[in-house]
């Protein structure tokens, strides 16, 4: 399905434009403000691949959401301490989220995110370090755990090298040198508590799904509301085009007046 809207941002945070795709409900006026979902693709894909997983317009026209997917590289949208061309982080805040704003009329209590991934990674990271812009978000088989030994076994048993791993000591340097742990999702929920709810689940057969069942057990323990989903599946997009539809539903759940 093709975006209502495709946009290109040149920013002094990333070394080459980033590319969005914006879907909007085919009702869209200027007399009412809508609910914002952003979605996060994973490692080696970009901007395309929520689109190519499911039909986006359908979503946007059935909930009556604002839809954005943006490219995200490799960057696992952190800001790169070492490469000031890959400050992804800088990048969603000071330039994307501004023109979206600009852009359309955003129902500012209904902001979303969520992320298949890299990109669940991505988007668990956002609704903790920037919690006041947004009312919950949630993870698809998500990377949570910056992991080197758990990311080059990943990167193995899909690319059959260490693409992954390779990418990320690029980002964040060498991880017996730099703590990438501090990094983990769990590490950020631990020191930025604000109770807020959100969604994460996982395939049972994926690689990633101890991850997030670890992630279910740090959240039980702060006492943060966590909703967790396990059902049959893989890392793949088969599971995704039936997974991001709950959290659709899990976003129509907690929209506030």
């Amino acid at each position: 399905m093709r975006a209502q809207e495709k946009w290109i941002l040149k920013s002094p945070y990333l070394s080459e434009p980033d590319t969005i795709l914006v879907f909007k409900p085919e009702t869209y006026n200027s007399k009412q403000k809508y609910p914002l979902v952003y979605l996060l693709h994973g490692y080696s894909e970009n901007y395309k691949q929520w689109s190519k997983t499911t039909d986006l317009q359908k979503l946007s026209d059935q909930y009556g959401m604002i839809i954005v997917t943006p490219d995200g590289f490799v960057s696992w949208y952190v800001n790169s301490p070492l490469d000031s061309g890959s400050r992804m982080e800088d990048f969603f805040f000071e330039a994307l989220v501004p023109k979206v704003h600009k852009s359309f009329l955003i129902d500012d209590k209904n902001i979303f995110i969520s992320g298949l991934s890299m990109g669940g990674y991505g988007a668990l990271r956002y609704f903790i370090l920037h919690n006041d812009y947004f009312n919950s978000a949630g993870s698809t088989s998500g990377g949570l755990m910056l992991d080197f030994d758990t990311l080059k076994k990943v990167s193995l048993q899909f690319f059959k090298n260490t693409r992954v791993t390779d990418d990320l000591t690029l980002l964040l340097g060498n991880h017996l040198e730099n703590n990438w742990h501090q990094y983990n999702i769990s590490e950020l929920l631990k020191g930025h508590r604000s109770g807020k709810a959100f969604l994460i689940d996982c395939g049972t057969e994926d690689v990633l799904y101890p991850v997030t069942a670890e992630l279910k057990s740090v959240a039980d323990s702060l006492e943060i509301p966590i909703t967790y989903m396990s059902q049959p599946g893989n890392h793949n997009t088969e599971y995704w085009s039936k997974s991001i539809a709950h959290h659709f539903i899990y976003f129509k759940q907690h929209l506030k007046e």
